[in-house]
C-alpha cells in the first residue's frame, strides 16, 4: 500500500501523535491538510513537513459542530480530494467521577465523540460518491478498557467504537475502509491538557505519559499496521496496552480487580 499523492486530513496536527503523524504521511509521498485550533502550532507543524509548500492548513474545532459544516462548504474542492481522515484530536481527563462537573462530561463528548462523528459523516458522501477512503481513529486502551480518573475520557472512547464498528458493517461491500488504533502510553502533552473536575487543564505530565513511547514511533507503527489492514490496531508497550485488552477478554473480572487496585492517574 503506497501513501504516495494521496492526501491526508489530520485533526490535531499541530503538535504530538498528529504533528509526528504529518511529518510520517508527509514522507511517504501524501499531501497533508493539518486541521486543528492553534494556528501558530499549525504553520509551525507545515514548516516542519517535507515539501511543506504543497501542504494546507484548515482551522477547525471540534467542539463548533456548525463551523465544521461551514468548512466542508468554503473548502470542498480541497475536501473533494481526500483519501485519508485521521481523527486524532480530542481531549483527556484526570478526575474522579463524583467530583467532575458535568459540563466537563459535555465537553468531552462534544470534542471527542460528536465533532468527531460530524466531520466523518459529512466526509462520508464523497467517499461514497468514489467507493474508496480511509478513517483511522485514534482512540485510546482508555476505549477498550474503563481506567479510574477517566470516566468521561473512556466514556467518549468507547463511543467511537460502538459508531465506528456499526460504519464498518455497514460499509461492507465498499471498498471504504476503517482502522480503530489503540494507543497505550504515548510522550505527548495529552496529560498536562487533561481536564480536572472543573474543566481546568490539569498542568501536568503523568509519569507514565513522560516515560512512554516517542510520537515518531507510534506513527511508524501505525503506518504499518494499516499497510497490514489492520481493522484494530493496539500500540504501546505489551504489558500495558496489548496485555490488558487480552486479560479484559479472556479474564475480564481479574482486570477489574486489577484495575482497581491500580493506582492509575
Amino acid at each position: 500500500m503506497s501513501f504516495k499523492d494521496q492526501t491526508v486530513w489530520i485533526t490535531g496536527a499541530g503538535s504530538g501523535i498528529g504533528k509526528a503523524l504529518a511529518k510520517a504521511f508527509a514522507n511517504e509521498g501524501a499531501t497533508i491538510i493539518l486541521s486543528g485550533r492553534n494556528m501558530s502550532a499549525l504553520e509551525n507543524a507545515k514548516k516542519e513537513l517535507i515539501d511543506s509548500e504543497k501542504h494546507h492548513i484548515i482551522a477547525l474545532d471540534l467542539a463548533n459542530r456548525d463551523g465544521i459544516e461551514k468548512i466542508f462548504n468554503d473548502h470542498q474542492e480541497l475536501i473533494q480530494k481526500v483519501d485519508v481522515l485521521i481523527n486524532n484530536a480530542g481531549i483527556s481527563q484526570r478526575s474522579l467521577a463524583k467530583d467532575t462537573e458535568f459540563s466537563v462530561y459535555e465537553k468531552l463528548m462534544e470534542v471527542n465523540y460528536l465533532g468527531t462523528i460530524k466531520l466523518s459523516l459529512l466526509l462520508l458522501d464523497n467517499y461514497l460518491a468514489k467507493n474508496s477512503g480511509r478513517y483511522i481513529v485514534i482512540s485510546s486502551v482508555a476505549g477498550k478498557i474503563g481506567v479510574p480518573v477517566r470516566s468521561g475520557y473512556s466514556g467518549a472512547k468507547f463511543a467511537l467504537h460502538g459508531f465506528f464498528e456499526a460504519l464498518r458493517a455497514e460499509l461492507y461491500k465498499t471498498k471504504i475502509k476503517i482502522h480503530m488504533v489503540c494507543p497505550g502510553f504515548i510522550r505527548t502533552d495529552i496529560s498536562k491538557n487533561a481536564l480536572t473536575a472543573k474543566g481546568q487543564a490539569q498542568g501536568l505530565m503523568d509519569d507514565a505519559q513522560a516515560n512512554g513511547m516517542s510520537p515518531e514511533v507510534f506513527a511508524q507503527k501505525l503506518i504499518q499496521g494499516v499497510r497490514k489492514n489492520k481493522a484494530e490496531i493496539v500500540i504501546g508497550g505489551f504489558r500495558e496496552a496489548k496485555l490488558a485488552i487480552w486479560v479484559s477478554r479472556f479474564f475480564p473480572g481479574l482486570l477489574r480487580r486489577m484495575i482497581a487496585r491500580s493506582k492509575v492517574t
